[in-house]
C-alpha cells in the first residue's frame, strides 16, 4: 500500500481528526450515515428522497441523520441531511471511477456507516472488500 493511501485510512490525509458534519457542512453535527443500497433514479431531488427516506425507509429525513443514494452507474452520488430550516442535497460526480457499493440485499435496504467510512467511500476506498484476517483456531500448541 502507499503510503498516501495509508495516511488516507489513518485519518491524517483527508481533513486530520474526524468531525462530524464538518465534511459536508461547517459546523453541523450528522448523528448517522444511511445508505441506501438500491440505485435509484436521479432524477429525484429532495422532495422525491425526503418521501422515499419517510415512506420506504421509515426513518425521519428532519433528523440528525445523512443519506446516502447512488446511480445506476454508480458514479454519481447524492446525499441528504436536514439543516435547521431545509433541506440540503449534496451531489458528487465521478469522472472516470466509480463508487464503491454495497449489493442490495432482501430486507435490508439501508445499512449504517460512520463519519469516517463515508469519508473513505467518498475518497474511493471499497468499504466491503476490506476483509480480517482469517480466525485460526488450534487444539494445542505443540
Amino acid at each position: 500500500m502507499r503510503d498516501a493511501a495509508r495516511r488516507r485510512l489513518a485519518g491524517r490525509a483527508v481533513g486530520g481528526p474526524c468531525r462530524a458534519g464538518a465534511l459536508m457542512h461547517p459546523g453541523h453535527s450528522i448523528g448517522a450515515v444511511y445508505l441506501y443500497r438500491p440505485a435509484i433514479d436521479f432524477r429525484k431531488s429532495i422532495g422525491g428522497l425526503s418521501a422515499l427516506v419517510e415512506q420506504e425507509l421509515g426513518l425521519n429525513p428532519f433528523g440528525d441523520a445523512l443519506y446516502l443514494f447512488i446511480n445506476r452507474r454508480r458514479d454519481k452520488l447524492k446525499a441528504l441531511y436536514w439543516h435547521r430550516n431545509g433541506f440540503c442535497l449534496w451531489y458528487k460526480r465521478l469522472e472516470a471511477e466509480r463508487f464503491a457499493w454495497p449489493a442490495a440485499e432482501a430486507g435490508e435496504p439501508t445499512c449504517v456507516l460512520t463519519m469516517k467510512e463515508l469519508e473513505w467511500l467518498l475518497e474511493g476506498f471499497d468499504l466491503w472488500a476490506a476483509r480480517p484476517h482469517k480466525t485460526l483456531q488450534y487444539q494445542s500448541v505443540t
